[in-house]
């Protein structure tokens, strides 16, 4: 097809999908310099997909600590910063050394770059995180196509990292090679910490993050993470808040080896019966975390709170269906709202060493660990809920008056992430909202844990953002993962607009 009809397909395309999507309202269409930005965006979106598709194309699986996916991380890192050089950005990509793994092997840890566009005193510096690795994929695990090759098919890109998170990162730089393109002066200064280590825990991240504070970071105003989805598949959202999480180890040991049931059965505490009553001891069927305390720091839902929830686009039916799961556990919006976000949750994950293979054994595990975490929510502190935890668990153990011993350790916490919604970026984030969808956001909150945003807001002492493009069926981690063009494409315009919207308000 001709190049120049090629376009104007693209366009057409765009345009149904708009009209499918109901996002035209009585806004009033962007006018001045974003009209030319968004029709150059418009015109050259088959170039963005394909600067996608290029990318998805590499394996940047930092998961798997093997050498090929290794070597794949680090091509995946250069090619963006090339990216960035192009568009003349100076950038620096920092060494971060080796990862020690338990195995005794070690492997290079690819380099976080970081880019800056502008350094004009008079314009606000507003700095976008993102990362290009991604979770595992192989096609023979569910795929209905090669994760590695991005394939459209009604409308969606599918492809490992489409949503989670290079069509973001790729939606951002988008955005700032239109104006360059145009030669339109960016109304921002922009700049980039982009790494290849998240999906594996972001290793030696917030190290670099402390001993940049002072330099690439001193100038800093504003960040803004695009790494979570929207509640819906059609309406967008700001995020402000994800939950943190304790994770806890409990372990009740008899002995090292394990024993045989017709031996030993019904002479002496057996560890799996300690632990199941442990386990058992944490929450109740309704949800209802039964450690004592642990709700005392959960601060009490205010009225404003209340219709923020009334006002988010959830339907009930669509979420339980796409879920697959028959029932919740509460019946409404607002109480389901509330207790992914707002509400701490505690989950018991698995019991290590106990017998799980199919078949049948009659053994007595000689020593079994727990494993559970609860998700933890702003105003919670991490070091008390370890305190709560450890002393139930032993009052519960004392109980039992077993000879078995049971120790007890927590391996992980993050912490809670919250912002304020009234902060400048919130307010021009809302405001580039509404001129490209032409709809208020849902202001919503994450369930799951995102550390960089804590650790951001800890060390930069700078307010955070979460910006999300993706929708909510993206399937980030799992198979088909996806990212709709529609929402790639009017992502880019979204970032245009907040740019401009950033400096009206600055």
């Amino acid at each position: 097809m001709d190049p120049k009809l090629r376009r104007m397909a693209s366009s057409f395309v765009a345009l149904l999908l708009l009209l499918e999507q109901g996002m035209f309202s009585s806004f009033p269409p962007p006018s001045g310099p974003l009209d030319r930005v968004f029709q150059y965006i418009d015109l050259h979106q088959d170039e963005f997909v394909q600067t996608l598709k290029e990318w998805v194309a590499v394996e940047s699986d930092s998961v798997q600590p093997v050498p090929r996916f290794r070597q794949e991380l680090f091509r995946m890192m250069a090619m963006a910063a090339d990216k960035l050089q192009r568009l003349g950005a100076g950038v620096d990509s920092v060494d971060l050394g080796s990862q020690q793994l338990p195995d005794g092997q070690s492997l290079p840890i690819p380099p976080v770059i970081l880019a800056q566009l502008g350094n004009d005193p008079k314009k606000t510096t507003v700095c976008f995180y993102g990362h290009l690795d991604v979770q595992s994929a192989q096609q023979d695990d569910g795929w209905l196509t090669d994760p590695y090759t991005l394939t459209e098919v009604d409308g969606k890109l599918y492809g490992r990292g489409a949503t989670d998170n290079k069509g973001p990162v790729l939606a951002w730089i988008n955005a700032v090679s239109t104006f360059r393109a145009l030669e339109q002066d960016l109304p921002v200064n922009i700049k980039f910490i982009l790494e290849g280590m998240e999906e594996a825990g972001s290793v030696a991240l917030e190290e670099l993050i402390r001993k940049e504070k002072d330099r690439f970071f001193s100038s800093v105003d504003y960040l803004v993470i695009s790494d979570n989805l929207w509640l819906s598949r059609k309406k967008p959202a700001l995020t402000y808040g994800t939950r943190g999480n304790s994770y806890f180890m409990v372990e009740v040991k008899c002995r090292d080896q394990d024993l045989h049931s017709g031996t030993f059965g019904g002479i002496l505490n057996e560890p799996m019966a300690d632990l199941v009553a442990l386990l058992g001891s944490l929450v109740d069927s309704s949800g209802h975390i039964l450690i004592p305390g642990i709700y005392d720091q959960v601060a009490p839902i205010t009225e404003e709170e209340k219709k923020m929830y009334e006002a988010i686009d959830l339907d009930l039916e669509q979420y339980q269906n796409s879920s697959q799961v028959e029932k919740f556990l509460f019946d409404t919006k607002e109480e389901i709202l509330m207790h992914l976000w707002r509400y701490p949750s505690l989950s018991i994950h698995g019991i290590e060493g106990a017998f799980d293979e199919p078949g049948i054994k009659t053994v007595i595990p000689g020593r079994v660990t727990g494993k559970f975490s609860i998700r933890l929510v702003p105003h919670m502190n991490m070091s008390v809920v370890e305190k709560q935890v450890k002393q139930h668990l032993e009052d519960v153990f004392s109980k039992r008056n077993s000879s078995n011993q049971m120790a007890i350790s927590m391996v992980v916490g993050v912490q809670p992430w919250i912002a304020n919604i009234n902060d400048t970026q919130y307010l021009a984030a809302k405001r580039a909202i509404r001129t490209v969808f032409g709809t208020e956001p849902d202001m919503i909150q994450d369930g799951s844990s995102i550390p960089i945003a804590k650790i951001f807001q800890d060390i930069i002492q700078k307010s955070v953002m979460m910006l999300p493009l993706g929708a909510v069926d993206d399937g980030e981690h799992s198979q088909n993962e996806k990212i709709n063009r529609w929402n790639y494409i009017e992502g880019s315009k979204l970032f245009a607009a907040f740019f401009l919207e950033m400096a009206k308000l600055h």
